[in-house]
């Protein structure tokens, strides 16, 4: 990857920050739509009969394409953990690069939200979201745990137990692996193999990603922890990854037959989870499948201009022409994986390029989707303002004294 220059990344972050400080840290959300009450219902509505429903939907879906400001008129601003955890992580690494004991307060604050925030009813830490989400699958009351949240938050605390080694941060992080363990079920696939739930209520599983994101938790606590049965657990829900994985190389959202769709993001997150696990085990398979998904990611994600694209293969039309948080994930992963592949080096320097001179705007905060005639200029903390300033962050190299301590 040809590096820009770390100064105007950090010139970038700085703007986005003091944007940051003055908005605070709650947000409306890409659901915001659909949250409340007649939104929620609607969009129910829409799952249990498409035909119909898509009447029920229709405004909002035509707010979001060309009057998106109007989501608050469907919701308030809400905290997200998920937001949280990402912000930590960022200023965490803001942190070491600069050695600004200002950034490391910022982070343990993030910290300390997340501790408040917490999933009540149950033993262990764990996060979800702040409002009821309506899946097609049913709808997940605000405040059930999700394995593609609390992943995140583990990383958080990790990243702030890198600058201070706190036990106390290290308590939480072993509480999340157990509950990650045991309230989070696993559905057998084979003798080797298993889909993890996407919440303790869910018992079928099959959404790739969830399974790569408990993979990743459980081989880093093994490790961390010493724990020969988290590394057991991990390893079969890491083989339902590597089984999924198509032929083409990409992954379906899910291996239920129904959500067969390729998108930007999510491939992003199985892609991370592989690579990530690959740095602290020895896995050919793992390897082989990264190597796959890699290819067919830079080749079968990006449009003629090098840029991120929504879909590989849509589930539905869209009302966007591009994604901020397929944007943040592209480079989020181009900084885990610096190196390895020249073409994704490549593309995510475009991306990265594209994210400065046109997402950013003059207040710091960033753009969240071009649409079909202009811009979706409603920040998002969740969707996706704090994943691209943790990319951003993660982007500039650490120096040798960036490795001093600063709390």
């Amino acid at each position: 990857m040809d590096e820009l220059e770390p100064s105007t990344l950090l010139a970038a972050i700085e703007r986005f920050t003091r944007w940051l400080e003055a908005y605070g840290p709650t947000s409306y959300d890409h659901q915001s739509y659909f949250a409340g009450g007649i939104g929620g219902r609607a969009k129910a509505f829409y799952y249990r009969r498409p035909a119909i429903g898509t009447f029920a939907v229709a405004p909002m879906i035509f707010s979001e394409a060309f009057v998106p400001a109007a989501r608050r008129l469907f919701g308030p601003k809400l905290r997200f953990p998920i937001a949280d955890a990402h912000y930590a992580m960022g200023f965490a690494r803001l942190a070491r690069l600069t050695n600004q004991s200002r950034h490391y307060d910022t982070a343990v604050a993030f910290l300390e939200a997340l501790i408040r925030s917490r999933c009540p009813g149950y033993e262990h830490y764990c996060w979800g979201y702040p409002f009821d989400w309506v899946t097609q699958t049913g709808v997940m009351p605000a405040g059930t745990p999700l394995i593609t949240t609390t992943p995140y938050v583990y990383e958080a605390f990790a990243a702030v137990y890198e600058i201070d080694r706190q036990a106390r941060w290290l308590d939480i992080m072993e509480s999340i692996a157990e509950h990650v363990l045991h309230d989070i079920k696993d559905r057998e696939i084979s003798a080797d193999a298993a889909t993890a739930g996407y919440n303790p209520q869910d018992r079928q599983g099959g959404v790739v990603n969830a399974s790569a994101y408990r993979a990743f938790l459980l081989t880093d606590a093994s490790i961390r922890f010493n724990r020969p049965d988290y590394g057991q657990t991990a390893e079969r829900n890491l083989n339902f990854v590597l089984r999924s994985q198509q032929p083409s190389g990409s992954w379906f959202y899910a291996m239920d037959g129904k959500r067969d769709f390729v998108d930007h993001f999510h491939t992003c997150f199985v892609l991370k989870a592989l690579a990530k696990i690959e740095q602290l085990v020895s896995s050919e398979a793992c390897t082989r499948a990264l190597d796959r998904g890699l290819e067919f990611y830079v080749n079968g994600l990006f449009d003629a201009d090098g840029l991120p694209k929504p879909f590989a293969r849509a589930p539905r039309l869209t009302v966007y022409r591009r994604e901020l948080y397929d944007c943040a994930e592209c480079m989020n992963l181009g900084a885990l994986l610096r190196g390895r592949l020249p073409l994704l080096d490549q593309r995510v320097m475009t991306t990265v390029n594209e994210v400065l001179t046109r997402w950013q705007r003059p207040n710091g905060s960033f753009r969240s989707r071009r649409l079909l005639l202009g811009w979706d200029n409603v920040p998002m903390h969740r969707w996706a303002q704090s994943q691209t300033f943790r990319s951003l962050c993660y982007l500039v190299p650490l120096s040798a004294s960036s490795e001093r301590a600063v709390a």
